[in-house]
């Protein structure tokens, strides 16, 4: 089974729904009780929870780069900028990053989408 992917409440529902469809599992912030978290906290939580953080929160990006910095590890941070990529393709990119990545190509990593 694909690893967990970590929902910020930055990613809009239809991929929230979207991805378990595909059978890529998903834990929301809303759900984990983390609705009015930090960022850095959603990143500690995510990381704490094994999960790959989705977000399309930009202040992120400044958080996992100074945790990079720090050398402060996190199981992983994938990016989607909220204009430029469509409802399909975030879930279809995600989806294939989550089944085809293993765990090591993601820690203490920021990967951007859309891939192509």
């Amino acid at each position: 089974m694909p690893q967990a992917v970590y929902m910020d409440v930055h990613v809009p529902a239809a991929v929230t729904w979207g991805l378990p469809r595909r059978g890529i599992p998903v834990i929301t912030s809303q759900e984990d009780g983390t609705r009015q978290a930090s960022d850095s906290e959603l990143l500690a939580r995510a990381t704490e929870t094994s999960c790959v953080l989705l977000s399309q929160d930009v202040d992120l990006l400044e958080i996992a780069r100074d945790w990079q910095k720090s050398k402060r590890t996190f199981f992983g941070l994938i990016f989607a900028s909220q204009e430029g990529i469509s409802i399909g393709r975030l879930i279809e990119d995600v989806e294939l990053l989550m089944r085809c990545c293993p765990d090591e190509e993601f820690l203490n990593a920021t990967i951007f989408v859309p891939l192509r």
